[in-house]
């Protein structure tokens, strides 16, 4: 990373180059401009390189569809690349000024609405997820129950359809019956025009961005974290530039409702806790992982001296709200109490890559024995991924045991199962680790934990393809991908950590004299 800071707004033109790097920077301009332009980038490179349509009407058959095609589609895979090492570069440099006390919250706020702007126009990044989500808004719309059936059964909205991914043509939706009500809105607005459907969509999602604006900084003065780190990590980050907005992924309206709903409960504002975090169950079932963690928070915020009296007043008021919440959010969005969708569930673990750490496990099992007999490799990934399950569910008892006296403990340890989640339930996808990460965020954190986030959430990001295919078995690839990745992380700690940049710009020594025979 550039060892260079953003002049200091009014300095003297005619200022000493080192005593520029010395004035503190109120306002980092040229970090802001530099990932506004990697955004940009990643805009344009999208174009040939990211999900595109399989009937683009913009460039299918124009003068420009050459950057879909052999060297076209390199050279845009390259301009994406590029635009992404520079939202990073950026990211991590806005990074090292929020740690050395240069700026607060704002700027970071600023640039993050920059890097965002150019995504919510751009094609699909990374994922191919929000073309499915039209598929199934699609389905309900026109009466195909998505919890029954895939999108490639339907007759009608046929560009819609047909740029679904292969693997979710046949599968039934994952998602929450809220979710699909919007998405079938959505549909309902922009019909058979895809492109107009995915920047409705992106639309749509802003508003949990908005919803966890309104509440990370009440979160920060409840958890004890500061402010400019939280936004910092849970705005700025490229898991949520790149993934949740350019990708885009309905799990930045999930979260919107699950930071309020936290708030909420430390407010004590208990019911509204759980009727908001059971809405986000709705969008996205993880959600519901929250719930037995704001019923402690709930019990020790009442007055009764029993500890158990106030666990069942807590817990029973919990349940059924609930319930009614679900049944109605379930009704209201289906026209009946379908419960599909709990089934439908199961259409991720169709997934299967090692970035899901008991698939990795065996994956590995499996090619070792491999190298002694031939066997098939579903057994060892199902018993893996069946121990991981085990272990997760005592993870989870044993975190929501210890939150039993309720505050900031109960918070922790649901950011902390919720990331468990992320890593043990099939499968893991990227942008999974949010749901912990934007909790998690609110809290305190020392410096060389942020540099591990700097590593996971660069490395998160490059995990697929442009396009949306995964990348993790393309070694070489990943190798380089981790390898910058812990760069990035070194550089948020101290500028330049190789002395690449210094090398660069080092101008070579001129000698006093003349060596002589």
């Amino acid at each position: 990373m550039a060892t260079t800071t953003d002049p200091a707004p009014g300095a003297p033109a005619q200022a000493h180059p080192a005593a520029r790097v010395r004035v503190p920077s109120r306002f980092p301009y040229r970090t802001i401009a530099m990932g506004t332009l990697g955004s940009l980038l990643l805009l344009i490179g999208a174009l040939g390189a990211g999900g595109i349509l399989i009937r683009d009407p913009v460039l299918g058959h124009g003068p420009l569809s050459w950057v879909r095609y052999g060297h076209g589609q390199m050279l845009a895979n390259a301009v994406l690349y590029g635009g992404f090492a520079l939202v990073v570069w950026a990211w991590v440099r806005l990074g090292r000024y929020m740690l050395a006390g240069r700026i607060g919250s704002r700027p970071i706020l600023v640039a993050a609405a920059c890097w965002m702007a150019p995504l919510l126009i751009s094609p699909p990044l990374f994922t191919r997820d929000v073309f499915s989500y039209l598929g199934q808004g699609a389905q309900l719309l026109h009466g195909l129950d998505p919890y029954e059936h895939g999108p490639a059964e339907l007759e009608v909205l046929r560009d819609v359809v047909q740029n679904v991914h292969p693997v979710w043509q046949t599968t039934p939706a994952p998602y929450g019956p809220l979710f699909l009500l919007i998405a079938k809105g959505v549909v309902a607005l922009t019909g058979d025009n895809v492109i107009a459907g995915v920047i409705v969509t992106r639309l749509v999602l802003l508003i949990g961005l908005a919803m966890m604006l309104w509440a990370l900084p009440r979160l920060v003065r409840h958890l004890g974290g500061k402010l400019p780190i939280t936004v910092w990590l849970a705005v700025a980050s490229p898991m949520t530039v790149i993934h949740l907005v350019g990708g885009p992924h309905n799990d930045l309206l999930m979260l919107g409702f699950l930071t309020i709903g936290v708030l909420a409960a430390l407010e004590r504002k208990h019911a509204v806790a759980i009727v908001l975090v059971t809405i986000g169950m709705l969008i996205k079932p993880t959600a519901a992982v929250a719930l037995p963690f704001l019923v402690w928070v709930w019990a020790n915020h009442l007055p009764h001296p029993s500890r158990i009296r106030n666990f069942l007043q807590a817990g029973v008021i919990s349940v059924g709200l609930f319930g009614i919440v679900f049944v109605v959010g379930t009704w209201v969005s289906l026209g009946s109490f379908n419960l599909g969708w709990v089934t439908g569930l199961q259409a991720p673990t169709l997934v299967t890559n090692w970035l899901n750490f008991p698939t990795g496990i065996g994956q590995l099992a499996h090619t070792l024995v491999n190298l002694v007999i031939t066997v098939p490799e579903s057994p060892f990934v199902t018993v893996a991924r069946a121990l991981a399950m085990l272990t997760l569910a005592a993870f989870g008892v044993r975190q929501w045991w210890k939150a039993r006296n309720g505050g900031n403990e109960a918070i922790f340890r649901m950011a902390m199962t919720l990331l468990a989640t992320a890593i043990l339930a099939p499968p893991t996808l990227p942008w999974y680790l949010t749901w912990g990460f934007v909790i998690a965020s609110a809290f305190p954190w020392r410096r060389r934990h942020l540099a591990i986030v700097v590593a996971v959430a660069s490395f998160l990001v490059l995990a697929y393809y442009p396009t949306g295919e995964q990348a993790l078995y393309d070694w070489w690839f990943v190798v380089v991908v981790l390898a910058l990745s812990v760069y990035a992380a070194a550089s948020l700690l101290r500028p330049d950590p190789l002395g690449l940049v210094g090398a660069w710009r080092r101008q070579p020594e001129v000698p006093d004299f003349v060596a002589k025979d």
